[in-house]
């Protein structure tokens, strides 16, 4: 007797993440919400300078080329995820399915670490480039602490309205915002190219170890970080299994051709500059007014600043759908789980992401920091807090790859040689970390142990919860064709 034929699995009434847009999204948005995030041209200008001053130009050049390299590497590694799934939590979803809810709660926690931070260094780069330019232009009354916390708080208060508006309005004007940084960006690094008059044997010399080199690519990768965050999207992009795949693929790929260059420019830029250029809160705005560039000083700055209020937009975006997601799922608080009636953006998640966010870059100036040293802190704690996500993810592709069926042997050898190399960079930054490098992995350290903690309770109290997490956007009844007739 012939068995009956499987039935179709069931079809939801609703979608889980319901209260967000839904399938409205289309190609540039989703791309945009990727390049925004990892702010191409405002990295450029910042931290090649820290690599280079640590490590020298040559080491720096191999840091960034090796950065890439592995970027890319994660991308295609996660990208089969993102052919199969539509959400809003991410990688945090992407390894609930994959390893389990036990796994992703960790990974969650270090992706917020991750978009909180480089949001955090967003900010108070705004504010300190935008400071830059007044202070540049003679302005009186600027050139301090307080005028970048109110430069910033600001830039936190618009932020958070755009955001609020919608996705698609935050994504298109980011998106242009960073196109023009970009384009100034790369001609005045071909200017800096030009004007530089040291020898290449000194400008790409080596400094330190391999220590310094495991922290310098750790530095180097904080610079391509956020790629993925388009992912976070996939539940509301018109086309997810297309357009968000192209942007993992694509996105490295063209960050990656703007750091070399920057990186080159500055190498060479850097070795015939007066000491301690390097170690200027602004190194690259300096050299240029060196030589009596006020005028190009003050775009670069301007287009530094935008760049990186694209960033805190896109990395804020990306933050606040992973906790909607969690709070969806009873992890988080329901308020964050809620979406704004008219604008169908995740608003309550939004204000406190942005709240938190500015409340911390504020209290880090007004301790007496270097506004400097809080970018290259925060730029390393979101590198580890990202890092900490992309290795469970490559792990989880292979495992949801073989729980459907759809098991691939070079996939699963590709996933595991890419998750080494992750593992062991992390482990050799972290050996090799001092002074204010330690005190950051440190404090991403105490946060992961606190989120394990969270998911031992968890799985003691409230099992349930456990079961539940790894929601997605689920097809529905009114995804199907009606009056269909098969011939």
């Amino acid at each position: 007797m012939t068995a009956a034929p499987p039935s179709p699995p069931p079809l939801a009434e609703r979608s889980p993440l319901r209260g967000l847009t839904r399938r409205e999204l289309p190609f540039v948005p989703v791309f945009a919400q990727s390049v925004a995030a990892i702010a191409p041209s405002g990295t450029a200008v910042v931290t090649p300078a820290f690599v280079i001053g640590a490590a020298g130009g040559g080491m720096s050049v191999v840091a960034f080329l090796a950065a890439a390299l592995l970027t890319w590497g994660v991308a295609l590694v996660i990208r089969p995820m993102a052919q199969r799934l539509a959400v809003t939590g991410g990688l945090y979803t992407y390894v609930a399915k994959g390893l389990g809810a036990a796994v992703a709660v960790p990974v969650g926690w270090s992706a917020i670490v991750g978009y909180a931070s480089v949001s955090v260094a967003g900010l108070i780069a705004v504010g300190t480039y935008l400071d830059q330019i007044a202070v540049t232009a003679g302005l009186a009354g600027f050139g301090g602490t307080a005028t970048i916390v109110g430069l910033l708080s600001v830039t936190a208060v618009v932020a958070a309205v755009l955001m609020v508006r919608g996705i698609r309005l935050s994504a298109s004007i980011t998106l242009l915002v960073e196109c023009a940084s970009v384009v100034t960006v790369l001609a005045l690094m071909g200017y800096l190219l030009t004007r530089g008059g040291a020898p290449a044997a000194h400008a790409f010399a080596w400094h330190g170890g391999n220590g310094t080199l495991a922290m310098s690519a750790v530095v180097a990768i904080s610079a391509f970080v956020g790629f993925e965050s388009a992912t976070t999207l996939s539940a509301e992009a018109y086309r997810p299994f297309r357009s968000v795949p192209r942007t993992l693929a694509w996105t490295p790929v063209a960050a990656a051709a703007i750091y070399l260059i920057a990186v080159a420019a500055q190498a060479v830029a850097l070795a015939s500059a007066p000491a301690g250029t390097a170690s200027s809160p602004t190194p690259v705005t300096d050299l240029l007014l060196q030589d009596d560039s006020r005028g190009l000083a003050a775009i670069l700055d301007l287009g530094v600043a935008a760049s990186f209020f694209a960033c805190t937009v896109a990395s804020v975006n990306a933050l606040v759908r992973v906790l909607f997601t969690m709070g969806r799922e009873g992890i988080a608080s329901a308020a964050v789980g809620r979406a704004h009636p008219r604008f169908r953006t995740p608003a309550p998640a939004i204000v406190v992401a942005v709240g938190a966010i500015t409340a911390c870059a504020v209290w880090y100036l007004v301790s007496g920091a270097e506004p400097q040293d809080g970018i290259r802190s925060f730029l390393t704690l979101s590198a580890l807090g990202y890092l900490g996500s992309y290795l469970p993810a490559c792990l989880a592709t292979p495992a949801l790859l073989r729980r459907i069926g759809e098991s691939s042997r070079p996939t699963t050898i590709f996933a595991t040689v890419i998750a080494a190399v992750l593992g062991v960079l992390m482990v050799a930054a972290a050996g090799s970390a001092r002074n204010d490098n330690a005190a950051v992995v440190i404090a991403y350290a105490v946060v992961l142990a606190g989120s394990v903690v969270f998911t031992a309770v968890l799985r003691v109290r409230s099992p349930n919860l456990l079961r539940g997490i790894g929601i997605y956007d689920e097809p529905q009844r009114g995804d199907l064709l009606e009056n269909v007739t098969f011939r």
